[in-house]
């Protein structure tokens, strides 16, 4: 017995609308993918890659988890961006985190959350980096949203500095990684003004040669 037979409902009257706007738009999306954008973005059911930018089924690669994280120890976010980067040849990977984030407003608590800490701990170490600027804020809700948009920043940066994009770069690829951020409360998206194009915009520390 399906407990969820709503669901499947649900997804065949969608299957029948798609197919009634766009006939063969199914048989035509099951031959190849050929996105140019991947994704990294908050597992937050609030925040839809495809909802957020209006594209359709086949046109951005997605990767999430908790606070959009990059981690460089991260086997399943380093095969999505290897997939993505070397054999769909994306154009432009985009980092995009939210305010009012779950994830980081937990890091900002000095109490226990279980397992979830250790993944938090990489948000602890972005607060750790900004310490002066973060609490020179005012209010707490000014602290975590300034949290939210410095994450991004910081792992647009773990994105430039794996082998993966930097071996990209060197071939000659096209590729432009984003920092971006999202608006539960309007819907709108922000650019954070971080856009890295090639190796030269990254810190020599972590510039292969």
């Amino acid at each position: 017995m399906r407990l969820l037979n709503h669901l499947f409902e649900k997804n065949k009257q969608w299957a029948e609308r798609v197919n009634a706007s766009n006939p063969g738009f199914f048989a035509q999306l099951a031959q190849q993918q050929n996105p140019d954008y991947l994704w990294i973005g908050c597992s937050d059911s609030r925040v839809s890659a495809s909802q957020i930018i209006d594209v359709a089924p086949g046109e951005v690669f997605v990767h999430r988890n908790i606070a959009n994280v990059v981690v460089h120890t991260d086997l399943n976010c380093l095969s999505v961006l290897q997939y993505a980067v070397e054999v769909l040849q994306v154009k432009h990977v985009i980092v995009c985190g939210h305010y009012g984030c779950g994830g980081i407003r937990a890091a900002m608590q000095n109490r226990e959350h279980g397992l979830i800490d250790n993944w938090l701990r990489h948000i602890k170490d972005v607060y750790r980096y900004h310490q002066t600027k973060i609490d020179a804020c005012e209010t707490e809700h000014e602290k975590i949203e300034l949290l939210c948009e410095l994450n991004v920043i910081e792992q647009v940066a773990n994105v430039c500095h794996t082998t993966i994009v930097q071996n990209a770069w060197r071939a000659g690829q096209q590729l432009a990684v984003h920092g971006w951020i999202y608006s539960l409360e309007n819907g709108i998206l922000r650019d954070l003004d971080v856009c890295i194009t090639r190796p030269e915009e990254i810190s020599r520390t972590h510039r292969l040669s």
